[in-house]
């Protein structure tokens, strides 16, 4: 908590944060999530904070690609397409490391920020997790959505404390 009485994200984070390095195959991720119960693994390189593999990176890597159309009007060619550029999306269907899958730069938020800090980061960003670092720029934990429900459950119910595990 801040000198003001505010929940940080230190108190709803979860310190316990399993890692992958680039090489990591696409297999131990999801083990990794499976056996840690997180919605992402943040990748490192000489313990700097790369890039990030979530559940969506994972779930999109199964899904159809869609290629994009292609108009040919007279002399030009048109391609028509306003969703995902499929160079990013083939590019995580045929990853098979936490390199070739994650998103980078990575989002990631201080320890020291507040609750409202990082529930508007997640939804203005539209993402989960965030790992969360200290001043040295260190991995300290990862926030999640859940993390967040879990201390909204408190407080509602007048029990508050830190969630981290």
């Amino acid at each position: 908590m801040t000198e003001r009485g505010e929940i940080t994200v230190r108190d709803v984070m979860r310190r316990e944060v399993p890692v992958a390095a680039p090489d990591t195959t696409i297999a131990e991720l999801a083990r990794m999530m499976v056996e840690h119960r997180v919605p992402g693994v943040p990748v490192l390189r000489n313990d700097e904070l790369i890039g990030i593999v979530t559940e969506a990176d994972l779930i999109q890597r199964e899904a159809t690609v869609d290629a994009p159309s292609v108009i040919s009007i007279l002399d030009a060619i048109i391609v028509a397409d306003a969703g995902t550029p499929f160079e990013e999306e083939l590019r995580r269907v045929v990853a098979t490391t936490a390199g070739e899958l994650m998103s980078s730069p990575v989002i990631s938020i201080r320890d020291i920020a507040t609750l409202t800090e990082l529930a508007t980061l997640m939804l203005q960003k539209r993402i989960n997790p965030i790992p969360v670092i200290d001043e040295s720029r260190h991995i300290v934990g990862l926030a999640t959505r859940t993390g967040i429900v879990e201390i909204i459950a408190r407080l509602e119910s007048g029990a508050a404390g830190p969630a981290g595990t």
